[in-house]
C-alpha cells in the first residue's frame, strides 16, 4: 500500500505520537472498501430514499400540453389616414407586442366569458371530481389553466401552449384564445375597410342570435326547475345538512355506549361476576332501593344470627324476605338489561333513519349544485353574449362611418388549431426514474462515505500504527466457525490445521523482535470492551511460548468474571483469591501450594485459575503481595502470562500492569473506537509501562486481504478460504 497519510508529529519513548496532525490519503480502493462494507446500510436508506421520490414524483396531478399556432403575414401596406391602426408585422416589436396582448387580462377576461355552460363543464371537470360535499364549485377563471404564448424563432408564427388536468380543455383554451385574440385584433382596428365591416357585420348577426339563444335558454331552465332565488334554497339545504350530520353523529354515539353497556354485561355475565358492579344496572329503576333493603335484611339477619338459630320464627320469616328481596332483585335486575336491549333496538332505528335522511339531503345538495354550475354558466353566458352584441353593434355602428377610408385587411390568421392530446406531460415517469435513480446513488455513497468518515472504530493497520501510533504485532482471522472449546486450545492441543494457528505464531514472532527484555518476564493481554478475543489471545499465546521450550504460566486476572478454568477443564476452588484468603503466603514452594493450585495443563504450559470470582478485587489487586507474587513466579517461570479484564468497562488492568514487564492490546474489528484505545494505551505509557504492540482480531479473510497492508495476511483467503 503506498504511503498513506500526511504527520507533523514527534513519537515519545514508547512509541505513542504526540501532539499529532493526521491526515489520511484515500484511493479508490479505500472508497469501494466503504462501499462495500457499508452496502447493507446504504443500500436500503438509498432504495427507500430514491423510491419515495418517485412515488411522490408519479402521484403529481396528470396535466396535459395541447397547443395552437397562428401566422402573420408581412403585406405591402399604404396607410392613407391617421387614427387607423395598422396591424401589419415590421418587426420583431410588433410580435413582442401581440405576444404581451396575448397575455393580458382583457384577452383573459373575454375567453372566460366566451365559454359556453357546456365548455365550462368540461373546464371544471377535474375540480368537479375532487368536491366535498357541500363545497360550492370553483370559478371558470380558477380553472383556465397556464397559457403561455412564444414567438417561433426565425418565423413569423406565434405558438399558443395550454396546460390543463383535461386534454379536451386543454384544447378548447387554446383554440378559444386564438378566435377571441383575432375578435380583440378586429375591436382594436379603428378604420372602415370591407373587410372590417363585413367581419363586423357578420359577428353582430352572430352574437345577436348568441345572446337572444343564451337568453332563452336562461329564462327556459328557470322555468323548467321553477327557480325564483337558487342561493337561499341551497342554504337552507346546506343548514339541514348539517344539523342532520350533527344529530347523526350523536345518535351513532349514543348507540355506540348502549352497545358498549350491553357488551359489557355479557361479558359480567360469561364470567360469573357481579351485575353490580355495571353503573347501569346499579342505577336503574328499583335496584338501588331493593339492594338498600337487602343489604338491611341481610344486616339484620347477621344481628339475629347470633341470638336466634336457624330454626327460629323470626329467622325463618326473615330468611323468607330475604329471599323475597333476592327474587324481586333479579327481576328488575333483567328488566334492566331488556330496557337496555330495547334502547339499542330503537337507537338502531334512530340511526338508520337519520342515515337515510342525511343521503337524501345530501342528494338534494348534490342536485342543487350541479343547478347552481348550469344556472351560473347560462346567466353568465346570457350577460357575456348581451355585453358582446352591444359592444360590437356599436363598433360596427363607429365603422360604418368611416368606410370610404382605405385600410388593409387584418394580416392574421389560424395556422394549426390544437387538439387535444391525451398523452400527459407531466408527471414524466422516465425524468422520474433518472431522477430517482440519480437521487438513490448519490445517497448510497454518501451514506456510505459519510459513515466511512464518522466511524471511529478500529478496523485497519493505519489506525494501528498511524492512528494510534504503536505496532500492529498481528492479525488473528474470524475463527467463529471453530467450536467454542477448541479456539482456546488450537496450540495447546496441536491442532495444525486450524487457520489460528499461523497468525498466533506470527504474534509470537513480533513479539520477539519488539521486546526489550530477556526471560523470565510478565506479559499482560488486555482490550477496551469485553468480547474482543483478549483470553483467546492469552490461552494461544501461552500455549505457542511453551511449544517453543519457554516455562509458561497463563495466570487469569479476571476476578470478576473468569473465564479460563472453562477452556481448561479445571476446577475454580484454588487460586488467585483463594490464596488471598488464606493468608497469601509467599513461603514454602508455590508450585504445591494448595490454595494457589498451579495446574500443569500442557508441556511446559500451567494454568494460574483465579480461585473463584469477586465483585471488588481492587483490594487484591493493588496489594504489594500481588506484585510479590508476580516475581516469586518467575523463578519457576520463564513467562508469566496475565489474562486480565477490559480496560474500558474496570481498572483492574491498570492495577495489574503495575506488578507486569509488558503489555500487549488486543482489539477486535470493527468494535472499539480509535480514540479510546489510543486514550487506554496513553494510559499505560504514562504509568511506565512497555506496550509491545497491538493484536487485531476478528478479520474474515476477505477483510484481510481489504483492512491489512501484510502480503503475507491477504494469503489467508486462498490458503484457508475453503475452511473458513
Amino acid at each position: 500500500m503506498p504511503e498513506s497519510l500526511i504527520t507533523k508529529s514527534h513519537r515519545s519513548p514508547a512509541g505513542i505520537r504526540e501532539d499529532e496532525d493526521i491526515v489520511q490519503r484515500r484511493t479508490l480502493r479505500d472508497y469501494y472498501i466503504m462501499l462495500r462494507e457499508r452496502v447493507w446500510i446504504a443500500l436500503p436508506v438509498a432504495l427507500l430514499i430514491s423510491l419515495s421520490y418517485g412515488y411522490w414524483k408519479s402521484r403529481e396531478t396528470p396535466m396535459y400540453m395541447s397547443a395552437a399556432t397562428m401566422q402573420f403575414e408581412k403585406p405591402e401596406t399604404i396607410v392613407t389616414a391617421q387614427g387607423v391602426v395598422d396591424p401589419a408585422i415590421h418587426s420583431d416589436i410588433d410580435i413582442n407586442t401581440y405576444i404581451q396582448q396575448l397575455g393580458s387580462n382583457k384577452l383573459r377576461a373575454k375567453v372566460i366569458a366566451s365559454f359556453t355552460p357546456e365548455e365550462q363543464r368540461i373546464l371544471l371537470r377535474p375540480a368537479l371530481k375532487h368536491l366535498l360535499p357541500g363545497q360550492p364549485p370553483p370559478p371558470v377563471s380558477s380553472m383556465l389553466g397556464s397559457v403561455d404564448p412564444e414567438p417561433i424563432p426565425k418565423s413569423y408564427l406565434i405558438r399558443i401552449g395550454v396546460s390543463h388536468q383535461d386534454p379536451e380543455a386543454a384544447a378548447l383554451i387554446a383554440n378559444r384564445y386564438i378566435k377571441e385574440f383575432m375578435q380583440q385584433l378586429a375591436d382594436d382596428v379603428s378604420g372602415a375597410n370591407d373587410f372590417a365591416v363585413t367581419f363586423l357585420s357578420e359577428r353582430v348577426e352572430t352574437l345577436r342570435e348568441e345572446s337572444e339563444a343564451a337568453q332563452g335558454k336562461l329564462n327556459k331552465y328557470m322555468t323548467d326547475h321553477h327557480l325564483v332565488s337558487l342561493d337561499k334554497t341551497i342554504d337552507m339545504i346546506s343548514d339541514g345538512l348539517r344539523t342532520v350530520s350533527g344529530n347523526l353523529t350523536t345518535a351513532k354515539l349514543d348507540l355506540l355506549s348502549l352497545e358498549n353497556v350491553s357488551q359489557q354485561i355479557e361479558t359480567f355475565r360469561h364470567g360469573d361476576r357481579d351485575l353490580m358492579e355495571i353503573s347501569y344496572i346499579a342505577g336503574h329503576g328499583a335496584v338501588p332501593h331493593l339492594r338498600s333493603e337487602l343489604a338491611a335484611l341481610q344486616q339484620e339477619q347477621a344481628a339475629l344470627s347470633g341470638r336466634y338459630f336457624e330454626r327460629h320464627p323470626k329467622m325463618i320469616e326473615l330468611a323468607q324476605r330475604i329471599q323475597i328481596s333476592k327474587s324481586m332483585l333479579d327481576k328488575e335486575i333483567d328488566g334492566a338489561i331488556q330496557d337496555l336491549h330495547t334502547a339499542v333496538t330503537a337507537k338502531t332505528q334512530n340511526v338508520q333513519s337519520l342515515e337515510a335522511e342525511y343521503e337524501s339531503r345530501q342528494k338534494q345538495e348534490l342536485d342543487l349544485k350541479a343547478m347552481s354550475v348550469d344556472y351560473d354558466s347560462l346567466k353568465s353566458q346570457a350577460d357575456a353574449a348581451r355585453s358582446n352584441y352591444a359592444s360590437t353593434l356599436e363598433r360596427l355602428n363607429q365603422t360604418k362611418t368611416t368606410k370610404n377610408l382605405n385600410l388593409e385587411k387584418i394580416p392574421l390568421h389560424p395556422l394549426d388549431a390544437a387538439s387535444p392530446n391525451y398523452a400527459p406531460y407531466k408527471p414524466n415517469i422516465s425524468g422520474i426514474v433518472r431522477t430517482s435513480v440519480g437521487l438513490g446513488i448519490l445517497t448510497f455513497v454518501g451514506i456510505a462515505v459519510g459513515l466511512s468518515f464518522i466511524d471511529d472504530r478500529i478496523k485497519s493497520a493505519w489506525d494501528i500504527e498511524s492512528f494510534i501510533g504503536v505496532n500492529l504485532l498481528g492479525i488473528i482471522p474470524d475463527l467463529g466457525h471453530l467450536k467454542l472449546e477448541d479456539r482456546y486450545t488450537m496450540l495447546a492441543d496441536g491442532n495444525s490445521s486450524s487457520p489460528g494457528i499461523e497468525p498466533i505464531l506470527g504474534i509470537y514472532s513480533s513479539i520477539k523482535i519488539h521486546s526489550k527484555l530477556d526471560f523470565p518476564k510478565s506479559l499482560l493481554v488486555t482490550s477496551t470492551i469485553p468480547g474482543e478475543g483478549k483470553t483467546l489471545v492469552s490461552a494461544n499465546l501461552a500455549a505457542c511460548f511453551a511449544r517453543h521450550g519457554k516455562r509458561t504460566l497463563l495466570v487469569d486476572c479476571d476476578l470478576r468474571r473468569p473465564m479460563l478454568h472453562r477452556h481448561f477443564r479445571q476446577e475454580n476452588t484454588s487460586g488467585i483469591i483463594a490464596w488471598t484468603e488464606s493468608g497469601a503466603s509467599l513461603e514454602g514452594d508455590l508450585m504445591t501450594n494448595p490454595h494457589l493450585g498451579i495446574v500443569p495443563v500442557a508441556e511446559n504450559l500451567s494454568v494460574l485459575t483465579s480461585g473463584g470470582r469477586s465483585k471488588s478485587p481492587t483490594g487484591i489487586l493493588e496489594s504489594p503481595v500481588f506484585g510479590q507474587l508476580i516475581e516469586r513466579l518467575k523463578g519457576y517461570y520463564d513467562l508469566i502470562i496475565v489474562d486480565s479484564p477490559p480496560m474500558g468497562a474496570v481498572t483492574d488492568a491498570l492495577l495489574i500492569a503495575q506488578s507486569v514487564d509488558e503489555v500487549i492490546y488486543v482489539c477486535r474489528f470493527n468494535r472499539a473506537y480509535r480514540k479510546h484505545i489510543r486514550l487506554f494505551i496513553r494510559t499505560l505509557v504514562d504509568g511506565k509501562n512497555t506496550v509491545l504492540g497491538i493484536v487485531l482480531n476478528g478479520l474474515s479473510p476477505r477483510r484481510i486481504a481489504y483492512y491489512s497492508n501484510y502480503r503475507y495476511y491477504r494469503s489467508y483467503k486462498k490458503y484457508y478460504g475453503s475452511q473458513t
